[in-house]
Parts: C-alpha cells; sequence; structure tokens
C-alpha cells in the first residue's frame, strides 16, 4: 500500500468534506455477469484528503480508513456519517479488524504494528525482527483463527530520521496467535505490499508491487507458506476479495480478477492512484475505494469476504 505517498508533500490537518456525488465513471464488463451491480456507478463519498488508504469494515459493516499524511484514522459509518476515529494514529497505513473487534494497524511512524481497541487505546505487537527495527509494515491480513500476515517493504518517509533499510530485504512475515513468535515466511519477493488471504485460512495473496505481479500461496498449520505460484501478472497496492473468489487489485483503478487469473472487469476512478480496497456496509456488497484524495463506493452484486473470522 501507498508505495505513492513519499512524492506527497507533508501539509496541515485538512477538515472533513464529506461530498456526495457520482463520479463520471464507467466499468468495462468482460461478461455480462460482472462484479458490479447492475447500473451501478462509482460514486464520491468524502474528499480533500491527502491520501486515503487502508480501508477495513468492522462487524457492523462501518468502514475505517487512513489519511496518512494527516495521522488519522477516519470512519465512515453504516449511515453514512464520516468522523475522525484517532488522531494522532502513528502514520497507520493498511489496516484489518480481528475476530474480537481489534483493530489492527500498521503504524508506518515507527515501523510498528498496532492492535487498537474500540475505545481507541492503543497496544504495539511487535516493532522488529532478529533485533533489528522492521522497514515499515504496510499490509496485514488476520488469519481466522488468530496469527497474522504483513507485508514489509521499504518506502522512505519524510517522517523518518533513518534512510537505509532495517532489514536485509522486503519480505512477508506471519505474527503467530501467542503475540509472540515473528516468523519471516516469504523473502523471495522484490516489493510485497497488498496481501489477503481466503475466509477458509487455507490460502493467502500477496501483490508484489515491485515486479508487477500476484502470488498466490498455500498456508500451512503452523502459519508457514508453501506451493508459491503465480496468480496474475498485475502488481497492487491494496488486495481484496469477494465470497466468489474474486480478487481485487488496484493502482489504476480497481482490476478485478476470477478465481483461475482471469481478468474480468476494470472499474476506473477519477483520481491518479487507487490505494486500496474493502467491502463494507450492512450487506457487505458496496467495494470502498481509497483513491488518492477520495473515498469512493460502488455497489457490488457479490458480497465480500468478512475479515478477523
Amino acid at each position: 500500500m501507498n508505495s505513492m505517498l513519499p512524492a506527497l508533500r507533508r501539509s496541515a490537518l485538512l477538515g472533513l468534506i464529506v461530498v456526495p456525488c457520482l463520479a463520471v465513471v464507467t466499468t468495462a464488463r468482460a461478461a455480462e455477469d460482472g462484479v458490479t451491480a447492475p447500473g451501478a456507478k462509482v460514486e464520491r463519498l468524502a474528499g480533500d484528503f491527502e491520501f486515503t488508504e487502508g480501508p477495513t469494515a468492522d462487524a457492523t459493516g462501518s468502514v475505517f480508513f487512513t489519511d496518512q499524511p494527516n495521522d488519522r484514522i477516519l470512519k465512515w459509518s453504516v449511515d453514512g456519517k464520516l468522523s475522525v476515529f484517532m488522531q494522532p494514529a502513528g502514520r497507520a497505513n493498511g489496516m484489518c479488524f480481528d475476530a474480537q473487534g481489534q483493530l489492527i494497524a500498521c503504524a508506518d511512524e515507527n515501523n510498528e504494528l498496532w492492535s487498537i481497541s474500540p475505545d481507541g487505546k492503543k497496544t504495539v505487537l511487535l516493532k522488529e525482527y532478529e533485533g533489528k527495527r522492521l522497514n515499515g509494515p504496510n499490509d496485514v491480513w488476520v488469519r481466522p483463527g488468530g496469527g497474522l500476515y504483513f507485508t514489509d517493504p521499504f518506502y522512505k518517509r519524510s517522517w523518518w530520521q533513518h534512510t537505509q533499510m532495517p532489514q536485509d530485504g522486503q519480505h512477508v512475515y506471519y505474527l503467530a496467535p501467542d503475540g509472540k513468535t515473528l516468523s519471516r515466511v516469504a523473502d523471495d519477493l522484490k516489493t510485497p505490499n497488498g496481501i489477503v488471504g481466503t475466509p477458509d485460512g487455507k490460502s493467502l495473496f500477496v501483490a508484489d508491487i515491485g515486479a508487477g505481479k500476484t502470488y498466490q500461496f498455500d498456508i500451512q498449520a503452523d502459519g508457514r507458506l508453501a506451493n508459491k505460484r503465480l496468480f496474475c501478472d498485475l502488481g497492487s497496492d491494496g488486495i481484496t476479495l469477494d465470497t466468489e473468489g474474486n480478487l481485487y487489485l488496484t493502482g489504476k483503478g480497481v482490476s478485478v480478477f476470477d478465481r483461475t487469473g482471469k481478468k474480468i472487469e476494470q472499474i476506473d476512478v477519477p483520481e491518479p492512484w487507487t490505494a486500496n480496497v474493502c467491502f463494507g456496509g450492512a450487506d457487505r456488497r458496496t467495494l470502498f475505494i481509497t483513491a488518492s484524495k477520495g473515498l469512493y463506493a460502488i455497489r457490488t452484486r457479490i458480497a465480500g469476504t468478512r475479515q478477523g473470522k
């Protein structure tokens, strides 16, 4: 996630501006039964952000997302209200809810991974691997039954004092359910970024944005990854899944691939960069899109998978 953020200038904190409007956007379908709902269009829900990232939905379907340059986590409730959930927020980037309702956040400011309670109390889960600072946790997925995976690329931030990559490469890690055992589970990727797993906890997708590819892995009982294979020849910033197994990749709009790796739909978004996506709303049939300065949404035919279950 947020691979374009280093080019952005840190600015003064911005006010919240809710701007519901229909973007002049169309979706290109490969078939009549595409993922978007019939006649649905991309809608701009709110704007005037610096750079939006990390969308994830809680148990009610309310969506939490970040405005990283302004160091805040925002909430778009199921009744369409925008509010600030947390500020400052550790320069939070990618996020995911766990089964207990804790918000797991990649806290980029100090290269940490946080757990945030519903009342905004944060706990630092980890900040280093083998005695060295992490590069900068970027995106996270909570495994059903406990444990979590996160990507750790290196994107230089204006708020960091260090300029060199702390680790020996950009990798994928697994934090076991005990909250203490941290393992490096993928070390042959160029720049791992977006990450998501299947609801049954058996498969993990990792977008290697640096290589322009997305890979699929089998998840072993102990959390290790096996059987790496190419899913599609497209990298991504953030990614998500729906209940039919379609994978949603971001960058230039949203590109949708079916479970075989075939592209089936393109959702265009009127912003220079689409950073991330998640499903939200009470029925999980709304795709929320964080794209540069705006929060967007489009109704879908298919529900999204629930996280942290």
